[in-house]
């Protein structure tokens, strides 16, 4: 007999094999119906999977948050038994849950394109229908490759696996080499939808053959599809690619520069503002801003670390028989300023920022917009402390990421990644170096998960995540502690006893890239950017040529009040004028004509459609001036 304890406490005792299906009917009829699958000791498991030994358990509906990955798995199953049933002979890769959905990779011949989605999609909900049992089988590897000798991507999978049993899941005439868990059949939910198709490499490597991938999503009720599909759709109408170039923001010469963007004049005016704000909070926050080298020797990547770990993804130049490499990333940069004078103890925490132009190689597959560029900016910063102050300076790095993201009116979670397999330094430093950050985050009262095995190479990090206007999460915000460059850079400091100390190096980013915080808050306020933001935060449109002089009289009062003005001077009509500047996303019209040259009072409209009517000038930019200030992410009127 085997122990087992529910979620209020209680104990049960059943044969040692039990299933949690046994276990669900055993609580009532009524959570047997609505189970996915079980929690076990914290492992998720199938319905029918034996339990061996004595365990905690929670039986899994659909109202848990972990309900998705079970059944968006075994969605993902379906969806491969479908183009298996279509395409006949197809390789199968891997398909993984993601969040919101699944992907699953295909190798065939035959190309798979959008208009194809339909016919897989009715496919599935054939399978669905059917509501084939889903069998879990445990073998040995060796049994494993005679099973899957045609499946050569299965096969390589089972080469990395140490285990000597494996598991695969049979539906019907489908299997597959899966860890599992999935639902106990194919029937249990029905609400699916496939969204794209594109490209994907074997493993993410560009060497590999380039396979199939396509995307999926499923949810436990229609009305939860029904709005996560309502909001892609509004994702799609504010994807920064298309809004950015419509607004005049940026644009890519992909011949010339691929995936290195160029801001023109209205997209630098809101990047400059991004830059001046956080200027602002750097020096509130005791920082010192320096500025480093695009192009540096490769010796000093050797030294840092990065020629070992991360020269895949750097640009090389040669001259005079050197060989330089292009910065990707600031560190090594700051540790050379450190290194530069002689600190004492009362010196520490020395705080240094800098605005650094980065250079880092990303695959063609893989670049996106502003969200994945292979030219950009960092707003980096490392801070040099005592171990006593790692803690305290991490809460300082926590204020700072909170009151920056308030301004835009995020909300944030945070990850805390601990140590990679391909590290720098030995475990027990990565131990301290992990605890600290835990502490730090646990004394913030952060909510946050732990990531285990994604740190940086040289020491563990917290990532924060922003959710924007839609709900969807962006990683942004990145604290990194590290041990192992002032280790490798032999830099110190003098403590109260006149000896030399090695001191801890904070690695911090707020924005993370500024390219990339700008494209989402592109998507996060669909081009309507606040006030503060705007490029233009004011057209001034005269009703005819007639009245230009008085438009520009206009237009020179509100610059030398320094808000940015946009003077239409233009031959179009009022009418064109005004939804000129509304697709323009300016948040404030004045059209002046006759009226308004003889009351001195003014029509105030705004990008939303609202009329203010015969405003005093002075009470206006009183209260546009303010609204600025505040950095209000709302308008005044």
């Amino acid at each position: 007999m085997i122990k087992i304890v529910l979620p209020d406490g209680s104990e049960k005792e059943y044969e040692k094999g039990v299933s949690a299906a046994i276990i669900a009917k055993d609580i009532s009829e009524g959570l047997y119906r609505k189970a996915l699958g079980a929690l076990v000791n914290g492992e998720l498991y199938d319905l029918n999977r034996p339990i061996e030994n004595d365990s905690t358990i929670k039986i899994i509906t659909d109202k848990d948050v972990e309900a998705p990955v079970i059944f968006r798995h075994t969605i993902a199953h379906i969806m491969a038994q479908a183009v298996v049933r279509l395409y006949g002979d197809v390789k199968l890769a891997i398909g993984p849950v993601i969040e919101n959905g699944f992907y699953y990779d295909f190798d065939l011949e035959d190309k798979i394109s959008e208009d194809d989605l339909e016919k897989i999609e009715k496919e599935m909900k054939k399978i669905i229908k059917e509501d084939l049992p889903i069998e879990r089988f445990e073998i040995s590897k060796e049994e494993a490759k005679e099973l899957f000798k045609d499946q050569p991507y299965k096969l390589e999978l089972l080469d990395d696996i140490e285990d000597d049993s494996v598991t695969y899941y049979k539906q019907g005439e489908f299997i597959d080499l899966c860890r599992g868990p999935h639902l106990p059949s194919t029937g249990k939910i029905k609400h699916i939808k496939l969204l794209s198709v594109s490209g994907a490499y074997w493993r993410g490597n560009e060497k590999n053959k380039m396979l199939q991938r396509i995307y999926g999503t499923a949810f436990a009720k229609k009305d939860q599809l029904e709005e996560y599909l309502k909001m892609l759709e509004e994702a799609k109408k504010r994807d920064h690619r298309k809004i950015g170039p419509k607004l005049d923001l940026f644009m890519f010469e992909n011949e010339l520069a691929p995936a290195m963007p160029f801001f023109l004049p209205r997209g630098a005016k809101i990047i400059n503002g991004l830059l001046d704000f956080s200027r602002e909070l750097h020096k509130k926050y005791g920082y010192e801003e320096v500025l480093t080298p695009l192009i540096m020797n490769i010796k000093l990547w050797h030294q840092s670390g990065h020629w070992d770990h991360y020269q895949e993804n750097m640009y090389f130049t040669e001259k005079d028989e050197t060989q330089y490499a292009v910065k990707p990333m600031n560190c090594p940069g700051h540790i050379l300023i450190y290194k530069s004078k002689v600190y004492s103890y009362k010196d520490l925490p020395i705080r240094l920022s800098e605005f650094g132009k980065v250079h880092r190689y990303e695959r063609s597959g893989v670049v996106h917009g502003l969200f994945r560029v292979r030219s950009f900016t960092q707003d980096d910063a490392h801070i040099y402390c005592t171990k006593d102050q790692i803690e305290d300076e991490i809460i300082k790095v926590m204020d700072f990421t909170n009151e920056l993201y308030s301004a835009f009116g995020f909300e944030y979670e945070a990850d805390l990644s601990t140590m990679p397999e391909d590290h720098m330094g030995d475990e027990k430093t990565w131990e301290v170096a992990t605890e600290a950050l835990r502490k730090a985050l646990e004394k913030s009262g952060i909510s946050y998960k732990i990531n285990e095995g994604d740190g940086a190479f040289y020491g563990p990090k917290i990532d924060f995540h922003i959710r924007d206007s839609l709900g969807r999460k962006w990683q942004c915000a990145t604290i990194q502690l590290d041990f192992q460059m002032p280790e490798r850079f032999d830099i110190h400091y003098v403590d109260n006893n006149n000896e030399l100390q090695r001191p801890v190096m904070i690695h911090r980013a707020i924005y993370g890239s500024i390219e990339r915080f700008f494209g989402i808050l592109i998507e996060n306020f669909a081009g309507a950017f606040p006030t503060w933001l705007s490029p233009e935060q004011v057209a001034v449109i005269p009703v005819s040529d007639k009245y230009i002089d008085a438009a520009k009289e206009l237009y020179e009062k509100l610059d030398s009040e320094g808000l940015r003005v946009k003077l239409d001077d233009s031959n179009a009509t009022v009418g064109y004028k005004i939804r000129n500047a509304q697709m323009l996303k300016i948040p404030y019209m004045i059209v002046i004509g006759e009226k308004e040259i003889e009351t001195k009072k003014y029509n105030v409209r705004t990008r939303d459609g609202n009329t203010v009517e015969d405003l005093d000038l002075n009470d206006f930019i009183k209260t546009i001036k303010e609204e600025i200030k505040n950095r209000s992410l709302k308008l005044s009127y």
